[in-house]
């Protein structure tokens, strides 16, 4: 028994020091004072038809604030942890530049987007087929610029941004059908 004991110590230990060298990501959740919201819908409230398959389809207006200064690029990631099949991705933006307060209604993203899971490397909003869904806006402060090709997946965008994330904010909308 004894040596059973020192084996998962030593375990412990090689993993708290990989941890603190940063060879292991701490997936604790980096929020702080960095901000994202939207003039078209409260955190927690209803996504309005016009940003969702029943609608234009149009993304919404999103606002950024608190910017930590050592950023160098932003991603944005939305997502709908409600849906049968699993998480549905819904719309993955990277390398926006640092300096960016948001974007307009509809605006066009010229920054690098990867593939939602419609198949497309745009918006795809919410289109729940039944019930009430949440839909997770996360914006993450990054200290790098991505070398990820258009078209990537989020497990791709994911991986790209281990290591790099210095702060994240989230809005969460919802959408009933």
């Amino acid at each position: 028994m004894g040596r059973k004991v020192a084996v998962t110590v030593v375990a412990v230990i090689i993993f708290i020091i990989t941890l603190s060298m940063g060879c292991v990501e701490n997936p604790q959740r980096r929020f702080g004072n960095m901000k994202l919201f939207s003039s078209a819908f409260e955190d927690n409230g209803a996504i309005p038809s016009e940003y969702t398959c029943d609608g234009v389809d149009v993304s919404p207006p999103l606002s950024f604030s608190n910017i930590p200064e050592n950023t160098k690029s932003l991603a944005l990631i939305l997502d709908d942890p409600d849906a049968p099949m699993g998480i549905w991705v819904h719309w993955l933006i990277w390398n926006i530049s640092a300096n960016i307060t948001g974007f307009s209604k509809g605006e066009n993203i010229t920054y690098p987007q990867g593939k939602n899971d419609f198949g497309n490397s745009d918006y795809g909003g919410p289109c729940p087929p039944s019930g009430t869904h949440r839909y997770f806006f996360t914006l993450y402060a990054l200290d790098t610029m991505l070398r990820l090709n258009k078209g990537s997946t989020k497990k791709q965008l994911e991986s790209a941004m281990s290591g790099h994330i210095i702060e994240e904010a989230q809005l969460i909308g919802t959408y009933e059908r």
